[in-house]
């Protein structure tokens, strides 16, 4: 009889060791401290972008070109984007809509007077002529369709790398000063253009701030 209460006292003695290191026996296990919460990650602002914001619209969409022989599908594209959300009940006010001209198709963004005056020196760096003639162009070709779409709200980001290229190109073929030749061209635009540090940034930058990209090689 002895023997078998202290057998039943050790195995009661064993389990409320157990139970002990389990966090049972009568005493509650301390609460564990929430995990910290991971931040969600968001893009980092900078004013030099901010212009995208400005722009209206609840629909926004950039069209990213740079190359010349492309460059009128984003023409076709944009029109297609305008037209198409009017069966949505939209006015062209309600959407964004940016065209980014980098690399080849950067000088579509100057106008006639700039093509007349450095048409050539534009044409060989863009390894590009005009489709109907096969010669460089002496007014811009895209003219027409580009102030149409800016007169619908479209707005033009402009590569400001590619234009200093295209700046030093003229300046050297000329004999004059890049300074001089950089505001000439800056100062004779399309309408509606931004320029941006680098077309491809900007790309980027736009879809981190809610457009949608499309991109026409």
């Amino acid at each position: 009889m002895r023997q078998c209460v202290m057998l039943r006292r050790s195995f009661f003695s064993q389990v409320g060791v157990a139970a002990a290191a389990l966090g049972f026996g009568g005493q509650r296990a301390a609460a564990q401290p929430p995990a910290p919460a991971v931040a969600r990650w968001q893009p980092a602002r900078h004013e030099q972008d901010d212009w995208f914001d400005t722009l209206p619209g609840t629909h926004r969409v950039l069209f990213d070109t740079w190359t010349a022989d492309r460059f009128g599908d984003s023409m076709l594209f944009s029109g297609n984007y305008y037209r198409a959300n009017r069966d949505y009940g939209l006015a062209d006010r309600d959407l964004a809509v940016v065209v980014c001209v980098r690399h080849q198709t950067a000088p579509f963004a100057f106008n006639d007077a700039m093509w007349a005056k450095y048409g050539t020196a534009f044409s060989k760096r863009m390894t590009w002529v005009d489709p109907k003639t096969h010669e460089p162009p002496s007014t811009n070709v895209y003219n027409r369709q580009l102030a149409s779409l800016v007169k619908q709200g479209m707005h033009i980001a402009v590569c400001n790398l590619t234009t200093k290229a295209y700046t030093q190109i003229i300046a050297d073929q000329t004999h004059t000063s890049a300074d001089d030749v950089y505001k000439e061209l800056t100062s004779n635009t399309i309408g509606n253009c931004h320029f941006v540090p680098a077309g491809v940034v900007a790309a980027t930058r736009a879809q981190e701030r809610g457009f949608a990209i499309i991109s026409i090689g």
